[in-house]
């Protein structure tokens, strides 16, 4: 399966750290041809999928599964593994509702199989109140939805995330509205950057990463992709969304990257990568805009934050 213990993976079957830090090794050790062209490489195998491939240097593991914002967990970045460690990820279930064709409650294993073959490393650069660039081990979002076949009322993509106070302590506070809840329009949902990731660096998801399964959209601030999803509805309207509805007036249900719009309590023209002292100058749509802007032609995005 996609998603095993660790105890349960073969050491021939876990792709080597070292290999990750550079760029042409890593390439040359996934299969994939070097010739690159927007900031994608295609797979050398001639499959048609493409594999996101960002120039900027990774960031350590230990760091990107050390310092975390997933509140469910603890509100210090510093909280969530230390109270993840035992966190259950086995049986998992994954509800499917909504306008869709194959509406049911799929264990995630058998959600999973028939995209194992899909999996591919994504190298994506995710961005917080921080960032950071995560290799990621994930299927397509896209992939997922066309299994699901939605009708043609489906406009928008609600994700429901686990709610379990025995489990996750930061539930048993109101800081946010629980469980937690994102959405996304559903021609961002089948943009190919957009994600469903499993694992990170060749392993499977650590607890405090959003294990088993979480939504990766790299345009986007960190806090649209919920983690340890249990739900996935297709529905016609816009969902209201868990940080939207704590703090309307400084988040909007698109959290797009936009440098231009500050948050209503701090700058976001600049950005501090995780392990570099100096900031740098934050990207339009993380760096991504020649990949999604298109899907925003038209819009305020002062408006439409």
């Amino acid at each position: 399966m996609l998603i095993r213990r660790p105890s349960d993976i073969p050491s021939s079957e876990i792709t080597d750290e070292a290999l990750y830090w550079n760029r042409r090794e890593f390439l040359q050790a996934a299969g994939i041809g070097l010739a690159a062209a927007g900031g994608f490489i295609p797979l050398a195998t001639g499959d048609s999928r493409l594999v996101a491939v960002r120039d900027d240097k990774l960031t350590p593991y230990e760091d990107i599964t050390g310092y975390n914002n997933y509140y469910e967990f603890g509100t210090d970045k510093g909280d969530p593994k230390a109270n993840a460690t035992h966190f259950r990820t086995r049986p998992w279930k994954i509800e499917v509702a909504g306008e869709v064709k194959r509406p049911a409650t799929y264990d995630l294993d058998d959600f999973l199989k028939p995209f194992t073959p899909a999996e591919r490393v994504y190298r994506l650069r995710c961005v917080e109140a921080w960032s950071m660039v995560v290799p990621w081990l994930g299927i397509p979002l896209k992939d997922v939805i066309d299994r699901l076949e939605p009708t043609s009322k489906a406009k928008f993509v609600e994700f429901t995330t686990l709610l379990d106070p025995q489990q996750m302590p930061g539930q048993r506070g109101n800081i946010l509205p629980w469980p937690y809840v994102e959405g996304l329009r559903m021609d961002e949902a089948c943009h190919p950057l957009s994600l469903l990731a499993t694992g990170l660096y060749g392993k499977p998801l650590p607890g405090q990463n959003g294990a088993p399964i979480r939504l990766i959209v790299p345009w986007k601030y960190g806090f649209k992709g919920g983690k340890s999803i249990v739900k996935i509805r297709f529905i016609e309207n816009q969902p209201s969304t868990t940080w939207n509805i704590a703090a309307p007036n400084e988040y909007g249900f698109y959290a797009n990257v936009n440098p231009e719009v500050d948050h209503p309590r701090w700058s976001q023209a600049r950005e501090r990568r995780v392990g570099e002292f100096f900031k740098r100058k934050t990207l339009m749509f993380n760096g991504y805009a020649d990949q999604v802007a298109s899907l925003y032609g038209g819009m305020d995005l002062r408006r439409n934050f």
